[in-house]
Protein backbone atom coordinates (compact mmCIF):
# COMPACT_ATOMS: atom_id res chain seq x y z
CA UNK A 1 0.00 0.00 0.00
CA UNK A 2 1.22 3.29 -0.84
CA UNK A 3 -0.29 6.65 -0.08
CA UNK A 4 1.20 10.06 -1.91
CA UNK A 5 0.35 13.24 -0.53
CA UNK A 6 -0.03 16.52 -2.09
CA UNK A 7 -1.23 19.88 -2.23
CA UNK A 8 0.30 21.64 1.16
CA UNK A 9 2.16 24.76 1.00
CA UNK A 10 1.92 28.51 2.71
CA UNK A 11 -0.86 30.83 2.94
CA UNK A 12 -2.19 33.89 4.68
CA UNK A 13 -4.83 33.28 7.66
CA UNK A 14 -7.83 33.03 6.50
CA UNK A 15 -6.76 31.23 3.03
CA UNK A 16 -7.60 28.08 1.57
CA UNK A 17 -5.43 24.83 0.67
CA UNK A 18 -6.38 21.20 -0.68
CA UNK A 19 -4.40 18.09 -0.15
CA UNK A 20 -4.82 14.95 -1.87
CA UNK A 21 -3.89 11.52 -1.11
CA UNK A 22 -3.38 8.94 -3.69
CA UNK A 23 -3.63 5.45 -2.57
CA UNK A 24 -2.76 2.25 -4.31
CA UNK A 25 -1.89 -0.98 -3.76
CA UNK A 26 -4.58 -1.98 -1.04
CA UNK A 27 -7.75 -4.44 -0.86
CA UNK A 28 -10.57 -1.77 -1.32
CA UNK A 29 -13.27 -2.32 0.95
CA UNK A 30 -13.97 -2.12 4.99
CA UNK A 31 -11.14 0.52 5.27
CA UNK A 32 -11.12 4.02 7.26
CA UNK A 33 -9.10 6.91 5.23
CA UNK A 34 -7.70 9.51 7.56
CA UNK A 35 -5.63 12.90 7.40
CA UNK A 36 -3.58 13.44 10.88
CA UNK A 37 -1.13 16.24 11.56
CA UNK A 38 1.63 17.16 13.44
CA UNK A 39 2.52 20.65 14.91
CA UNK A 40 6.65 21.23 16.13
CA UNK A 41 6.52 19.66 19.30
CA UNK A 42 3.05 18.18 19.68
CA UNK A 43 1.71 14.50 19.30
CA UNK A 44 0.29 13.74 16.13
CA UNK A 45 -3.50 14.04 16.32
CA UNK A 46 -6.33 13.48 14.08
CA UNK A 47 -8.11 15.65 12.00
CA UNK A 48 -10.29 14.44 9.85
CA UNK A 49 -11.67 10.78 8.70
CA UNK A 50 -14.08 8.57 6.67
CA UNK A 51 -15.15 5.64 6.62
CA UNK A 52 -15.99 2.54 4.05
CA UNK A 53 -19.75 3.61 4.00
CA UNK A 54 -18.45 7.55 3.76
CA UNK A 55 -19.39 8.60 7.25
CA UNK A 56 -17.32 11.31 8.44
CA UNK A 57 -15.51 12.35 11.24
CA UNK A 58 -13.78 16.02 12.40
CA UNK A 59 -11.78 16.95 15.34
CA UNK A 60 -13.54 19.80 17.21
CA UNK A 61 -11.02 22.20 16.06
CA UNK A 62 -11.54 22.14 12.11
CA UNK A 63 -14.99 21.68 12.26
CA UNK A 64 -17.21 23.44 9.93
CA UNK A 65 -13.77 24.53 8.23
CA UNK A 66 -12.21 21.64 6.67
CA UNK A 67 -14.06 18.77 4.75
CA UNK A 68 -12.59 15.46 3.99
CA UNK A 69 -14.18 13.41 0.86
CA UNK A 70 -12.79 10.47 -1.38
CA UNK A 71 -12.96 9.93 -5.20
CA UNK A 72 -13.30 6.33 -5.22
CA UNK A 73 -12.86 5.93 -9.25
CA UNK A 74 -9.35 7.91 -8.76
CA UNK A 75 -8.44 6.19 -5.65
CA UNK A 76 -8.11 9.80 -4.14
CA UNK A 77 -8.00 11.19 -0.55
CA UNK A 78 -8.72 15.39 -0.50
CA UNK A 79 -8.80 17.51 2.42
CA UNK A 80 -10.14 20.70 1.70
CA UNK A 81 -9.04 23.33 4.32
CA UNK A 82 -10.55 26.87 4.59
CA UNK A 83 -10.65 29.58 6.78
CA UNK A 84 -6.88 28.44 7.58
CA UNK A 85 -5.45 29.88 10.94
CA UNK A 86 -1.76 30.04 12.01
CA UNK A 87 -2.34 27.07 14.61
CA UNK A 88 -3.71 24.85 11.71
CA UNK A 89 0.49 24.95 10.67
CA UNK A 90 1.59 21.31 11.00
CA UNK A 91 2.93 18.31 8.67
CA UNK A 92 -0.34 16.60 7.62
CA UNK A 93 -0.61 12.94 6.94
CA UNK A 94 -2.70 10.53 5.32
CA UNK A 95 -3.10 7.09 6.26
CA UNK A 96 -5.47 4.42 6.02
CA UNK A 97 -6.25 1.24 8.04
CA UNK A 98 -8.38 -1.80 7.80
CA UNK A 99 -11.55 -2.00 9.79
CA UNK A 100 -13.70 1.27 11.29
CA UNK A 101 -12.13 4.63 11.82
CA UNK A 102 -10.53 5.91 15.24
CA UNK A 103 -8.34 8.88 16.21
CA UNK A 104 -5.68 6.83 17.46
CA UNK A 105 -2.90 7.20 14.96
CA UNK A 106 -1.28 4.07 16.01
CA UNK A 107 -3.76 1.79 14.69
CA UNK A 108 -3.43 3.37 11.26
CA UNK A 109 -1.06 0.90 9.25
CA UNK A 110 0.02 2.64 6.30
CA UNK A 111 0.89 6.34 5.79
CA UNK A 112 2.04 9.50 2.82
CA UNK A 113 5.48 10.97 3.84
CA UNK A 114 3.58 13.78 5.07
CA UNK A 115 2.84 17.61 3.36
CA UNK A 116 3.91 20.99 4.89
CA UNK A 117 1.26 23.44 5.53
CA UNK A 118 2.34 26.61 6.76
CA UNK A 119 -0.91 29.48 7.82
CA UNK A 120 0.96 33.08 8.65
Amino acid sequence: VQLVESGGGSVEAGGSLRLACVVSGYAYGGNCLGWFRQRPGKEREGVAAIAHDGTTNYTDSVKGRFTISKDNARNTLYLRMNSLKPEDTAMYYCAERQGGCTWSWLAFDYWGQGTQVTVS
